[in-house]
């Protein structure tokens, strides 16, 4: 997957005619970690590659690939994929390899730092929600409070009650997500 990623930033950077020195100032990134990632010899963070994307261009899920599935009840770890960037801000990855015909959505969510001055505006719909806060404090509204979640915290509710997720902090926010209804079910 390294070697994908690094081919499509060297494809998309010379394509905007960039060198990599231009890249590394746009992004703050080394021109040597920059170097290396196109040619697959490093990893690279999501929030990282998310300034890339920006400066290329493009949605971060142009980097990546859907991956073979293995079969119908395990999805190994190496084949979970990106499924949704929302307002470059939710990374979502399904955690099930066949969410039309199932009752929960499992996933992993992951947020970018915001801006603590921006609205979060709370929302309500059907079902519930269940997260789980693997990495980073999230800031979760509900019912119009507003509830700082850390590492090991964990949130059950109602999604009828009005609320809303937020990373005020300067690191990524890594959630595991449980939801029902699944809007993929067929």
């Amino acid at each position: 997957m390294n070697k994908d990623i690094g081919k499509k930033v060297k494809e998309l950077r010379t394509q905007k005619k960039l060198t990599l020195k231009e890249l590394s100032g746009l992004t703050n990134l080394s021109t040597g970690f920059l170097s290396q990632l196109e040619r697959g010899l490093t990893n690279i963070a999501t929030d990282s590659l998310h300034k890339i994307a920006q400066v290329l261009d493009v949605d971060l899920t142009y980097f990546f690939a859907n991956p073979s599935k293995s079969g119908k009840y395990v999805l190994r770890s190496y084949e979970k994929e990106v499924f949704q960037v929302v307002n470059s801000r939710f990374i979502h990855y399904h955690l099930t390899d066949g969410a039309s015909d199932k009752t929960l959505l499992p996933r992993i969510v992951e947020l970018l730092p915001i801006n603590s001055n921006e609205d979060i505006s709370q929302y309500a719909h059907e079902g519930e929600e269940f997260i789980y806060v693997l990495e980073g404090v999230l800031t979760l509204f509900i019912n119009n409070e507003q509830i700082e979640v850390f590492p090991g915290d964990s949130a059950h509710y109602n999604s009828s009650i009005v609320h809303n997720w937020a990373n005020y902090t300067n690191k990524m926010v890594r959630l595991l997500v449980v939801s029902s209804p699944n809007p993929f079910k067929g």
